[in-house]
């Protein structure tokens, strides 16, 4: 990426002082070829291209034409240089040409004067925001920007104006390098304290120990590394791949080229379906209507006209600014023409943009429970170091000798497992989420949403698919259908209520439909709507009842268009194949507006005279249409406009997201609160959120107006209690976030439009539409649903938690396991008493500990019941006091079976430590170890209830690692290394027996715990779940 800070975006930012060093731009420059003439001693000739004339003062006067300028001047008046040679002139294109002659001297003349004189000016005066351009007319607009709207800009000015401003573009911050991405990996707190103990590994001469921990921090670091490099190239794949074009008015003739080009003063064209490609104050609207649903949140296209606003309030209103085409809108029909006044990071878009950039992502929940845990296990191998010379300084041992000891104790207590266990079990996340259409950033992202206790969803795109659709058909004779489906498509089914003339209720709506299908100005084209949505969802009903090519059969003559005082549209129409060619008017409309235009309503096959008991009944059911969020359309036909028959209502919305109530059920069963956050009015927001099951009776609503009514600790006060937060901007979004984070809640936000990519950003996870989000919002994401289906946030909160307790037993086995090994050596050590296992056994003992049974606890399957669990407490640490009372108990039981069978050993009668000794004692740890890591599959569950074989990679695991014992036991070449012997069948039954003591302990300590839960559960009084 570029760095842009070089070039200045802000009307009081713009650097003007290159104008006096003719050498700054070069590649825009024209050569001053200079000769001395014969001719009078104070006059210089000039000749270049250049605008109309201009008055220099009372004595002077340049006369210019359009193809060359002559230009006279008194030599006093000029500034007088020495002649150096060839110089460059800023701003000036390359076919200009500049002659300067003078007799005695040369005159040259200031940079600034040529450019003035040139009209390749652009001063900070002359450029004007977008809210400042809606208060002023298209002609002051043209005026300060020194442009003709019929001719536009010269692409030298043009040129020069992107030098002084930049290109019409968003540039990111420079991307960091390949190589600097896999170093930062490096700063997590557990690898630097593993980088720690290989170091002091190194110091003490135990190579082996530094080789071992050194590729354990390689191989964590590059896991992570490829999956997070793997995720970005996918995110890639999601970008647009074709970059926006515009068509702009450059020398008098439309020229299509890419909207970076753009300047302000520019003259842009707009047609239906082009993607706005700046901030354009419009000059010319012919029935231009904008889709703002991505920037402002409406559903409904904005209506765009030319007047001035006037300047009545200070806050910044996109929904008002009626006589913008802001950046990165779609037009959804009509046409227009304006002036950009607005580029890149200046426009409305780039003020987005620029807040988005401004804020920190936060850290996630994981990554501050391993700085946590970091902290921790460095506080605990200190401890460890301390005590035990403590204690050998108390026996009178050499102290140099004990911290050798307690050093080489408090190195192997560190888990160098556990970095590769979190980035292997995050990755296998992230690698389950993109099976299930959700790319996923950064590793520890995916187990953030385990945490997520406040859900924040904007409503357009994201909860609603932000597609208009038809879903009731009401006839003026009464029959009731009901629509499926959604979206611009023909997908979905008619389905009359229940009647007594079908056929009938089937003639009256396909006529109510032909209706709505030929007085209508949309088209659709593969899935894809050209016009307006309403007009789409009734082309769409139409293709439902096998209407394809309805207005086909038709011949309009004239069209009365849709206005915001009428609120109704007509077409007259002559039938194609009909001899009589009789005229016929189709309307559409509101239906207090259309209603006094009907004198008949069809019933039936008849028409019948339309009388004020019927019209009230009319009005009621549009009432109670209308009552439930959706749009009434009512529809009419007949010879003249004065007489036309009442044939029938339609009720359109923008449907909810397939799923999206279930979705919202579940994730409040799970303790997620759901609240959702739009730009839209009231009545929809509330409707939609009855629809989708979000709670509006017990809970408040909230606009962004009040919202800016008040002050952090209000807002926070009430933030809480709010479900619904309507008519909100960008910037109340990003204040929502803060005050929800302020209150202790993990938020995750999603999100589809440029109007939440701030939110996103700030949230602790941020959601984004993949197929229709824009791309500043997947840019700000740190996740994104790849097929747009919010259901899938379900899966990732499933994930999120599983992955979590996955790590945490793991943990959990590896603490208890490295506590008992270290308590045997300590307390060998400190006893004076013989050590019960010998160098190779321990390294076998660590290879287990951190090796392939301790792995596959972090790919425990994910159990569907942790849904039903909330969200896990932030604040508390990954050890926690139950993680540490079963850690403890554990290796409790592990050191005193283990020490019971050593010190049995040795009684048996026989001098000094044996052979079978220490493989009795060794054995004995190894099934501790396996029986350990088996009670440690779950906190809660009884490992009978998950199922023993539901974990494959644990049974296989175990299996050669019991495998190896036997090898080691039984083996000849390997009892020589180990320094073991062969153990009889009733030993190996006698050990199993033993060591599943440590298993059958947690089973009952587990069984008690959750019999206790249940008893507190069912003692609760019934008014504590109301």
């Amino acid at each position: 990426m570029k760095n842009h800070n070089k070039y200045a975006k802000l009307p009081q930012d713009l650097d003007l002082s290159f104008h006096n060093d003719l050498d700054l731009l070069p590649d825009t420059a024209a050569d001053i070829d200079l000769e001395i003439n014969a001719n009078d001693s104070d006059v210089a000739a000039l000749n270049l291209n250049a605008p109309p004339a201009l008055e220099l003062g009372e004595e002077e006067t340049v006369i210019l034409t359009s193809e060359s300028t002559a230009v006279a001047a008194r030599s006093q008046h000029l500034e007088s240089l020495e002649f150096l040679g060839k110089r460059k002139i800023c701003g000036l294109g390359s076919d200009s040409v500049v002659e300067v002659s003078a007799l005695r001297q040369v005159f040259q003349l200031s940079a600034l004067w040529l450019l003035q004189l040139t009209g390749l000016t652009l001063t900070p005066e002359m450029l004007l925001s977008t809210s400042e351009s809606s208060t002023h007319s298209a002609s002051e607009v043209a005026g300060r920007l020194q442009v003709d709207v019929r001719t536009g800009l010269k692409w030298t000015e043009a040129k020069y104006r992107a030098k002084i401003i930049g290109h019409n573009e968003l540039l990111l911050v420079e991307e960091d390098p390949t190589w600097r991405k896999y170093i930062e990996q490096f700063k997590n707190p557990l690898i630097l304290l593993l980088l720690g103990s290989a170091m002091v590994s190194v110091i003490m001469k135990q190579f082996d120990d530094a080789v071992s921990i050194t590729i354990a921090i390689l191989i964590v670091v590059t896991v992570a590394f490829i999956q997070e490099y793997r995720s970005e190239k996918s995110l890639e794949e999601l970008k647009k791949l074709v970059p926006p074009e515009c068509h702009c008015l450059r020398e008098g003739r439309l020229d299509t080229f890419l909207a970076r080009e753009l300047v302000p003063g520019d003259v842009v064209h707009l047609n239906v379906g082009d993607r706005v490609p700046a901030d354009i104050r419009l000059f010319e609207a012919v029935d231009l209507s904008i889709d703002e649903s991505s920037f402002t949140g409406e559903t409904e296209p904005a209506r765009k006209i030319t007047d001035v606003l006037l300047n009545n309030t200070n806050v910044k209103d996109h929904s008002n600014m009626k006589n913008i085409a802001f950046m990165g809108t779609l037009v959804r029909c009509g046409n227009g023409k304006g002036i950009v006044v607005s580029t890149g990071e200046r426009s409305e878009f780039g003020e987005v943009f620029k807040m988005m950039q401004a804020e920190e992502a936060p850290k996630t929940p994981l990554q501050k429970s391993m700085d946590i845990l970091g902290a921790q296990l460095s506080f605990y191998s200190f401890l460890i170091i301390g005590v035990i010379m403590l204690l050998g300084w108390l026996q009178g041992k050499p102290l140099s000798e004990m911290f050798n000891i307690s050093v080489s104790l408090a190195v192997a207590a560190i888990p160098e497992g556990l970095p590769i266990v979190v980035t292997v079990t995050l990755a296998l996340g992230v690698m389950r989420m993109a099976k299930r259409n959700a790319i996923v950033k950064k590793l520890p992202t995916v187990e953030t949403l385990g945490c997520v206790n406040v859900i924040c969803s904007d409503k357009t795109g994201t909860l609603t698919k932000n597609e208009m659709t038809a879903t009731i058909i009401i006839t003026s004779d009464g029959y009731m259908a009901d629509v499926t489906g959604a979206g611009y498509n023909d997908q979905g089914e008619i389905h009359i209520r229940h009647c007594n003339n079908v056929e009938m209720a089937k003639s009256n709506i396909t006529n109510l439909l032909e209706i709505g299908a030929v007085c209508n100005n949309a088209y659709i084209q593969k899935g894809t709507l050209l016009g307006q949505p309403t007009e789409g969802a009734l082309v769409a009903v139409a293709m439902k009842n096998g209407m394809y090519a309805t207005a086909e059969n038709y011949v309009r003559i004239q069209e009365y268009p849709f206005s915001s005082e009428q609120k109704m549209m007509a077409v007259k129409c002559i039938h194609k194949y009909n001899n009589n060619k009789e005229e016929i008017f189709f309307a559409k409309g509101a239906l207090e507006t259309l209603l006094p235009q009907c004198t008949k309503y069809q019933f039936g096959t008849q028409t019948v005279p339309l009388t004020k008991q019927n019209e009230s009944e009319f009005l009621a059911e549009a009432y109670e249409i209308g009552r439930k969020g959706l749009r009434v359309l009512a529809l009419a036909k007949g010879r003249s406009m004065q007489d036309l028959i009442y044939c029938g209502l339609v009720g359109i919305t923008d449907p909810p997201r397939p799923l999206v109530r279930e979705s919202i059920e579940m994730l409040m069963q799970s303790g997620v609160r759901v609240k959702m956050v739009t730009g839209d009015a009231q009545e929809t927001a509330l409707a939609i959120s009855n629809l989708i099951g979000i709670d509006t009776i017990h809970h408040q609503t909230l606009s962004g107006q009040e919202i800016d009514q008040m002050n952090e600790h209000q807002l926070d006060k009430v933030a809480n209690n709010v479900s619904v937060f309507y008519r909100v901007s960008p910037r109340h979004k990003l204040e929502i976030v803060k005050s929800l984070q302020r209150t202790g809640n993990i938020v995750g936000m999603t999100g589809d439009g440029v109007n939440d990519g701030v939110a996103l950003k700030k949230a602790d996870i941020g959601i984004a539409m993949g197929k229709n989000g824009t791309d500043v919002c997947k840019e700000a994401a740190d996740m994104i649903l790849v097929n747009d289906d919010f259901h899938t946030i379900i899966a990732a909160i499933e994930e999120g938690k599983g992955i979590f307790y996955n790590i945490r037993n793991f943990v959990r086995f590896q603490l208890s396991t490295s506590i008992a090994a270290l308590a045997l050596i300590a307390l060998a050590t400190l006893m004076d008493i013989a050590n019960p296992l010998n160098a190779m056994q321990i390294l076998w003992i660590n290879i287990i500990m951190d090796g392939p049974p301790a792995q596959s606890l972090g790919v425990e399957p994910v159990d569907h019941d942790v849904l039903k669990q909330k969200p896990r407490n932030v604040k508390q640490p990954m050890i926690t006091k139950s993680v540490v009372v079963n850690v403890l108990l554990s290796a409790s039981i592990i050191v005193l079976g283990t020490l019971w069978v050593f010190q049995r050993e040795m009684a048996d009668g026989t001098l000094g430590k044996t052979k079978r000794d220490t493989t009795m004692t060794f054995t004995c740890f190894v099934f501790f170890d396996m029986f350990n890591a088996l009670s440690c599959r779950s906190q809660t569950k009884s490992v009978f209830t998950i199922g023993l074989t539901t974990n494959r990679m644990f049974l296989l695991a175990v299996g050669f690692s019991i495998v190896g014992q036997m090898l080691v036991v039984y083996f000849p070449p390997l009892q020589m290394v180990f320094q073991t012997e062969a153990l009889t069948p009733y030993d190996i039954f006698f050990l199993v027996s033993l060591t599943s003591s440590v298993l059958v302990v947690s089973e009952i300590k587990k069984w008690f715990e959750r019999t206790m839960e249940r008893k507190m559960y069912s003692t609760r009084s019934e008014l504590d779940f109301v």
